[in-house]
């Protein structure tokens, strides 16, 4: 097999930038005309961080629509969610309703979403979760920040405290999720856990604990307790922040 064997494939067009019409004056509109490849040169010479959340957007969809201006489109989907993380977590359904957005568009997003999982989930399963509890924090609001409705999950912990185990136990609506503290002790068991912490989310973006879910983390305190096991904190993920059952007081 030669070295070139695996070389990028050629591309369908000699550029991908959007065709347009020109103006009356017989000139292309300025920002139009090499969009695409001065977008892509900011980017590599000054990264992401140099960017709003909309060009980021647009450099996405230029893989997912080539020679289109995607510009309408990514303002579009910004209007519609607020900012580029949500606009990759975003419901397939929600998404559909956007005017130019198709299958291409959804399945290059998700395979983001996931990457981005992927990644924050890298630097905490199989690692000793207390000395790491900031990377802990970013993998949650990485995977349940922006969600639209209640998740709940169990971070199952070794005698060492290393994480063994990520399990989503419950989906639920925009302001409950339905958890069973039986099934949560069980599965312990199960993995031959030591420890587990509890996550959930508030879509609203709030995570003040409401009653039940003080009430809720009681029986499951209380099922750990009757089974040797140690519940080391329940996590309430907001959009920007988060809350800690045991830096409160809760537990």
């Amino acid at each position: 097999m030669t070295k070139d064997a695996f070389a990028e494939a050629p591309s369908l067009f000699e550029s991908d930038e959007a065709p347009v019409a020109p103006l009356p004056s017989g000139r292309l509109p300025s920002y139009i005309k090499d969009h695409r490849k001065r977008l892509r040169e900011r980017f590599m010479s000054g990264g992401s961080a140099a960017m709003p959340d909309y060009e980021l957007l647009e450099l996405v969809l230029f893989r997912s629509i080539p020679r289109q201006d995607v510009k309408p489109l990514a303002r579009a989907l910004m209007d519609t969610f607020g900012d580029f993380n949500r606009v990759l977590t975003a419901p397939e359904e929600r998404l559909r309703q956007i005017k130019g957005v198709g299958d291409t568009v959804i399945t290059d997003l998700k395979i983001l979403e996931a990457c981005a999982h992927r990644m924050a989930r890298a630097r905490v399963m199989q690692r000793h979760v207390i000395s790491g509890w900031d990377a802990l924090l970013d993998y949650c609001h990485t995977t349940m920040a922006h969600r639209e409705t209640e998740q709940f999950r169990v971070f199952y912990l070794d005698r060492k405290n290393v994480l063994i185990a990520d399990e989503e136990q419950a989906k639920g609506t925009v302001d409950h999720v339905p958890v069973y503290p039986r099934e949560v002790a069980k599965r312990a068991l199960e993995l031959n856990a030591s420890a587990l912490i509890l996550v959930h989310n508030h879509p609203s973006g709030d995570p003040t604990p409401s009653q039940s879910d003080i009430d809720m983390t009681n029986r499951i305190q209380d099922a750990c307790l009757a089974l040797g096991l140690t519940l080391h904190d329940h996590l309430i993920i907001g959009k920007s922040t988060e809350l800690s059952f045991r830096s409160q007081g809760y537990l």
